[in-house]
């Protein structure tokens, strides 16, 4: 009996030679978490790795944490998550629908040479979705596209670029003119 009550204090215990670790900051800090990815992302640390893991997120549902993410690589230039960007704000994933912002993220990724942004921007102008329609121009992007092998542009050129072709399930209410 006394064993056990002498165990019980000394597992009770605190150590009396345990050196307060206060002073080194955190000492265990989350490594390869997705709360770790976030909080590089929005201290502005951000490179594939943590641009990739956004396509966890999203994926998995953390449309919030993914859009954090996907924001600060895609201010950085990364134009893969500027495509990503145009997805949640085109289907109102961690924010609001709005087909503008997700245009101009299209816009962006494709004036740096991104070939799905040179498509869907592309997809865009032609709709006149987010932006006023420009079937001329929109059939530039998407050639573009096409002639840098993107299949789905090729596609679509070879169908006389109607979307249809490309989104034939595509919610057109979307896609409707407002007026």
């Amino acid at each position: 009996m006394k064993r056990i009550i002498f165990t019980l204090v000394l597992v009770a215990s605190p150590p009396t030679w345990a050196e307060d670790l206060s002073q080194y900051g955190t000492t265990n800090p989350e490594e390869l978490t997705l709360n770790r990815t976030v909080e590089k992302a929005l201290n502005g640390d951000v490179d594939m790795m943590v641009c990739a893991s956004g396509y966890l997120m999203t994926k998995s549902g953390r449309h919030d944490k993914a859009r954090a993410v996907f924001e600060a690589c895609a201010n950085a230039g990364w134009t893969g998550t500027m495509n990503w960007m145009s997805y949640l704000d085109d289907n109102g994933y961690g924010g609001d629908y709005d087909p503008d912002a997700s245009t101009e993220w299209d816009r962006r990724s494709a004036e740096l040479g991104d070939v799905v942004g040179k498509f869907n921007y592309g997809l865009d102008l032609i709709r006149g979705h987010g932006v006023a329609q420009d079937t001329e121009l929109g059939r530039k992007w998407v050639d573009q596209a096409a002639d840098a092998g993107l299949d789905i542009a090729v596609r679509m050129r070879d169908a006389g670029y109607d979307p249809d072709e490309v989104t034939p399930d595509a919610d057109n209410w979307k896609y409707a003119p407002l007026f």
